[in-house]
């Protein structure tokens, strides 16, 4: 991975919200099919992460657990097409504490994630599809 892809994935709280949209392509769980979606994307502890918030049961996250495999679109600035596995965050203290620092990143005045504010942290820890990224390239 090239040095300004580097820097685009590590993103920071001081990112903007269109430095965290990415587009990601899965594999249809039933069809078999590519399914591209626009999706924010998360740097915590030196690791890169897909999460749903508090949607429940987002079809890229169940294509993800029946195939791992996708291709991590940089769109916003920089661009390029990164390799990637998904491994499910499903055990409860790992969870918590990356989404600590989501929520937390989320909550900060500038509200990159445009959403209500506060987030609450229970609610992510509790209903929140996660997954974490290995970058293959």
């Amino acid at each position: 991975m090239d040095d300004a892809v580097r820097r685009a994935v590590e993103i920071t709280p001081a990112a903007t919200t269109r430095q965290r949209i990415v587009d990601v392509t899965t594999t249809g769980r039933r069809t078999g099919l590519p399914r591209r979606i626009e999706i924010f994307f998360y740097h915590v502890a030196g690791r890169t992460y897909l999460c749903s918030g508090t949607v429940d049961r987002p079809s890229w996250y169940v294509n993800l657990v029946a195939e791992p495999a996708l291709t991590f679109h940089l769109k916003n600035g920089v661009r390029a097409d990164l390799r990637a596995t998904a491994r499910p965050v499903t055990e409860e203290p790992e969870r918590r504490a990356v989404l600590a620092e989501i929520v937390a990143d989320l909550n900060q005045p500038a509200n990159p994630g445009h959403l209500a504010q506060p987030v609450d942290l229970e609610d992510w820890v509790r209903r929140c599809r996660l997954v974490e990224l290995t970058f293959l390239d």
